[in-house]
């Protein structure tokens, strides 16, 4: 690590530590808690000039990446947007949580549809039907932002979530197309998430009308792709993509400026998991998990930093930023602020069911090396999904094997995958070159395999269950459970909630209406302690544990 880097990092530390401690009472002034936007993107590698890839130009993030400390070795736990928010949102491993299937339903957007299908046509890797739901995750986890909340922070969501189960009301205090900091009370610290969704996969084809601000003669083009006018096109759509991303961060940031905020702001830029194209996005591959990703501080250091960085390490880099004490159960390790935890020696990424194809694998990427242990060999890397066949050079890719234009290399990704696979990261980025039975490497084979069985010793793993099975511990028969109402008591003044269902999150909104008709935008408050309310107000409550149906919306006049 450089002197600017350290700088950077003690400077960090000592704006959020001096002082303070790392409780998160809302009330407690001596802490001074940062203002902090993340600007996401989706489904990009590192294909940005700051990684060495100038054939896009993007002269905002350029210069964010000039401030910011960009991260070398940042990886996406999962290769596909729902598992990994999921661990986004809560710190921990999509395998920890039940999430790691893709999708489990349709709560995608904002607060979600909270309605689920029985009837899929998906089958487990035992053929039992899979039906819809919203993951059951364990009681004491929560999405981080609801911690921030408590410790007085304003939290805004823009407005994508995908987190594999509904969002509880608790958890932002704005969760739609109109959710901005400057929403939030005079004064009050913000987190602010903007998800920008113009690289996302779906986007090669919908924005197939629109001009390529890229030639299609100057995208480099990977050797697991046929290079043709088709592939060319699709590679300069991507190109083009973050080159309109890119504009559109300008205006976000220009927005930030206006408000006086840039300077007193922290800023994460990333992208959700790789790149969009076949053999990129849902791979366990360099291209499915290694991410741009970058941290602008107060101070306008830069720098590079090449700490092993997992997405799981942002909701408790996050709360140690904004010093709010990390809970046990995350199993990420902060690497900014007073909480700061040791560097890491390796990332761990999954791969379980995508769409209809249920499959299982598990990776352990190092600074030089990435292994993979493949649970069903006989099953081969390409999985024949839909959604994906939109790409114009996936079909003519799969027109090319059926008609044998693919040379010997096009043709790896068609195969079964061997048992374990290991790759050099540096002189094989495109990991085509399997060394896992080349003795020359067999120490780096077994410190690998050390570091995976180590992982599977500490953490559990419920991609071990058939999906279905899963299912039913969460959804007992199949039904949804439902979070128990809230109950509003009085002791010494002060209003009391409570709710008997364990695990549950309480929100709170109080009016002097006995009418009011609210719903998930309402501008809910999040229970922390008891509340003191004016003489005959009203006191409407909801409660929810994740993966549940919330309680009903009740009321008590005071």
């Amino acid at each position: 690590m450089n002197l600017r880097v350290l700088f950077f990092l003690l400077t960090l530390f000592c704006l959020i530590s001096c002082g303070s401690k790392p409780e998160s009472t809302p009330e407690d002034s001596e802490i001074k808690r940062p203002n902090m936007l993340w600007i996401v993107c989706e489904d990009i590698s590192p294909l940005l000039s700051f990684y060495g890839d100038g054939t896009a130009e993007t002269p905002v993030l350029d210069q964010l990446a000039s401030e910011s400390v960009v991260y070398d070795n940042a990886f996406a736990v999962v290769g596909v947007c729902g598992p990994s928010r999921s661990s986004i949102i809560t710190g921990m491993y999509p395998t920890s949580l039940g999430t790691m299937h893709m999708r489990t339903g349709r709560d995608i957007q904002s607060w979600g549809t909270r309605e689920y299908a029985t009837e899929t046509g998906i089958i487990d890797l035992e053929g039992n039907d899979v039906i819809q739901y919203s993951a059951v995750i364990p009681e004491e986890v929560r999405c981080f932002p609801e911690l921030l909340r408590k410790a007085g922070y304003f939290t805004s969501n823009n407005q994508k979530t995908d987190y594999q189960f509904a969002a509880p009301v608790t958890v932002w205090d704005q969760n739609n197309a109109k959710a901005h900091w400057r929403n939030r009370k005079k004064g009050q610290p913000f987190f602010s998430v903007f998800n920008f969704n113009v690289t996302h996969e779906s986007q090669i084809w919908k924005r197939a009308d629109e001009p390529l601000t890229v030639s299609p003669d100057s995208v480099p083009v990977p050797p697991y792709f046929q290079d043709t006018p088709t592939s060319r096109n699709d590679i300069a759509r991507v190109y083009s993509n973050i080159e309109t991303l890119d504009n559109q961060i300008g205006k976000l940031i220009d927005e930030l400026k206006a408000d006086g905020l840039y300077d007193d702001t922290i800023i994460f830029f990333y992208s959700d998991h790789g790149g969009p194209l076949p053999r990129q996005k849902r791979e366990l591959y360099n291209s499915g998990l290694h991410v741009p990703f970058m941290v602008k501080g107060f101070d306008g250091n830069a720098g590079r930093n090449d700490r092993m960085t997992s997405f799981i390490d942002l909701a408790p880099t996050v709360l140690s930023l904004a010093g709010v004490e990390i809970p046990d159960y995350i199993q990420g390790n902060a690497f900014l602020g007073a909480q700061a935890n040791d560097e890491r020696d390796y990332v761990l990424g999954t791969s379980d069911r995508f769409d209809g194809f249920t499959d299982r694998s598990r990776t352990v990427f190092t600074e030089d090396f990435i292994y993979i242990e493949n649970d069903f060999p006989e099953k081969t890397w390409y999985k024949d999904i839909e959604y994906r066949k939109n790409v114009p050079m996936m079909v003519e890719m799969l027109r090319f094997r059926e008609s044998e234009k693919l040379n010997k290399t096009q043709l790896i990704w068609f195969e079964d995958k061997p048992k374990v696979e290991l790759y050099d990261r540096k002189s094989d980025p495109h990991n085509l070159n399997n060394l896992a039975t080349n003795p020359e490497f067999q120490n780096e084979l077994e410190k690998h395999q050390k570091f995976l069985s180590k992982w599977r010793e500490e953490h559990q793993d419920l991609g071990m269950l058939p999906e279905a099975q899963l299912i039913e511990q969460m959804w007992p028969n199949m039904k949804q459970p439902e979070t128990h109402p809230v109950i509003q008591t009085k002791n010494e003044g002060k209003i009391q909630l409570s709710t008997s269902t364990q695990g549950a999150s309480i929100a709170y909104f109080i009016s002097d209406s006995p009418n009011e008709q609210l719903d998930f935008n309402s501008g809910w408050q999040v229970y922390n302690e008891p509340i003191t309310v004016p003489k005959g107000s009203f006191i409407y409550t909801m409660a929810q544990r994740i993966g549940f149906k919330e309680s009903k919306i009740d009321f008590k006049k005071w």
